[in-house]
């Protein structure tokens, strides 16, 4: 197969701004977790598919299973009528108030 590129679980992509390891990045529909530090312009290796311990909106409680959004780069329950960005699904329960969450990347 002449075309097959990689397995793209992780890609490298160009930092849209300033960076840190773990943060959620969102590239329009493309959203994953930033494996290393990037300032903006650099290569960024971007993890599309696993399991990430993420920060969350304090106030929302989130179960098992419930589908999370992106909004200011930390999870939410809340779609805001389409406008933040589908993430995944929660994988643990997180309660209100609580910092993060374990998420499964939609991959």
């Amino acid at each position: 197969m002449r075309n097959y590129i990689q397995p793209g679980n992780t890609i490298t992509v160009s930092a849209p701004d300033d960076i840190e390891g773990g943060e959620i990045v969102a590239m329009g529909d493309l959203i994953g977790v930033a494996a290393g530090d990037a300032e903006t312009g650099a290569d960024l290796d971007l993890v599309l598919v696993g399991v990430f311990d993420l920060a969350k909106v304090s106030t929302d409680a989130i179960t098992i299973g419930q589908a999370v959004y992106v909004a200011g780069g930390v999870v939410t329950t809340d779609d805001d009528s389409g406008a933040n960005p589908f993430l995944g699904h929660a994988v643990t329960a997180a309660l209100n108030p609580s910092a993060s969450v374990h998420v499964r990347l939609k991959g």
